[in-house]
């Protein structure tokens, strides 16, 4: 008799917790660890930004074929595979002792991204219950946005104890004998349990029609620069409060205060937002990037950062759900793994130059104010190009 696995719920809440801790470990980590590398190694912090940026790169690189491989029926392989690969990278960047062995780290670590982070989960949600895919998705991302709450205090308490090598092997541990099992269980069974009705299917895009969709372009540069701008910011958050003065005990407390309000503006849209179209959503939720940054680059009272942290959780806890809900209804579920792979992969490489495109704008700039300016700018623009993204039937 054929598994037929643990049930949409299990799947949902198994995945969700796996989003929390791939999302901590891998994406969040690595800005807390950039001051504590610089002291123990004496590496510069464009040196250090540059492995990120690699890593960020090799995601988007491999994003596509990530989900190519989930719409073949292996989205079970992809997520355990990539927690497998995740934990090995953690525990390799543990013992780097120069900067080509971090640069290799983050190679590895890079693909475990593609095979883990979001997209592979929401493309195997829409896959096996196309019925029910956009319930899944919110709940994994109402989880996963507490990944930033999770990771800084942990990783701060762990460097205090241990420092920053041991902070890496908890980290890739965890990973190994906890998430690669997980995902292994939760996605056990038919990679299809609910298929689409046949009329749907029929009128799915394929990429190559997407590509032809000035539609598809439009959203593309939208999320391209929604991502750029926020790697930028994570990758280089800490040192920028160290530039303003903030205390570190302020600065956590801000960054903390991120993970709820991604999840409160989560909650709000499950239950005020149902009944607005995703793209009137979006178009809201946007603005509250460039408004965020520009808060961020102007102030350094706590009251004014904490506003800061509720406006942006707010907007990146919701493009996320924009983001994962609207490719299907563009263009249809039957290709969402190839389309939305392709989609990524773009603004994957901007989210990849990010960083280091930031720590070279330092270099002629007189501070993070000016950075951070920059990022509202094109959190504008992303606005703009967002809302002439019409749908392709329109």
């Amino acid at each position: 008799m054929n598994d037929p696995g643990p049930g949409y719920r299990a799947t949902v809440s198994a995945l969700a917790l796996g989003q929390l801790l791939c999302w901590a470990a891998l994406y969040y980590t690595f800005s807390s660890l950039v001051l504590p590398m610089q002291q123990a190694l004496g590496w510069d912090k464009a040196t250090l930004m540059g492995a990120f940026t690699l890593g960020l790169a090799v995601w988007g690189v491999t994003n596509y074929a990530a989900g190519a491989a989930i719409d073949m029926g292996h989205g079970q392989a992809v997520m355990t595979g990539g927690a497998v690969l995740a934990g090995i990278g953690m525990l390799a960047w543990s013992q780097v002792s120069a900067p080509w062995m971090l640069y290799a780290v983050w190679a590895v670590l890079g693909a475990a991204m593609a095979m883990t982070l979001y997209e592979p989960a929401f493309n195997v949600l829409t896959k096996r219950y196309p019925l029910r895919y956009q319930d899944g998705i919110t709940a994994l991302t109402l989880v996963g946005g507490f990944a930033s709450t999770l990771c800084f205090p942990v990783v701060a308490a762990l460097l205090a104890a241990w420092g920053w090598r041991i902070t890496l092997v908890v980290i890739g541990v965890v990973l190994l004998v906890a998430v690669a099992p997980l995902h292994h269980w939760a996605l056990r069974g038919p990679a299809l349990v609910a298929s689409p009705h046949a009329a749907d299917e029929l009128d799915d895009a394929t990429l190559h029609q997407a590509l032809r969709a000035p539609s598809f372009w439009l959203l593309t540069l939208c999320f391209t620069l929604y991502a750029f701008a926020q790697a930028a910011l994570w990758a280089h958050v800490m040192p920028a409060f160290a530039a303003k003065g903030v205390p570190e005990a302020d600065a956590l407390t801000v960054l903390v205060t991120v993970g709820p309000a991604q999840v409160a503006g989560r909650l709000l849209y499950v239950w005020l937002g149902r009944g607005w179209s995703l793209r009137t959503v979006g178009a809201v939720v946007l603005a509250g990037l460039p408004l965020s940054m520009a808060l961020f680059a102007l102030s350094s009272s706590l009251p004014a950062l904490l506003v800061f942290a509720l406006l942006f959780g707010v907007a990146n806890g919701l493009v996320t759900i924009v983001r994962g809900g609207l490719v299907p209804q563009y263009f249809g579920r039957t290709h969402v793994g190839r389309i939305g792979g392709a989609m990524s992969a773009i603004g994957l490489l901007a989210r990849a130059a990010a960083p280091l495109m930031m720590a070279w704008l330092l270099l002629v700039v007189p501070g993070y104010r000016e950075v951070l300016l920059v990022l509202a700018a094109l959190g504008v623009l992303a606005v703009a190009a967002f809302w002439a993204a019409r749908p392709p039937q329109a």
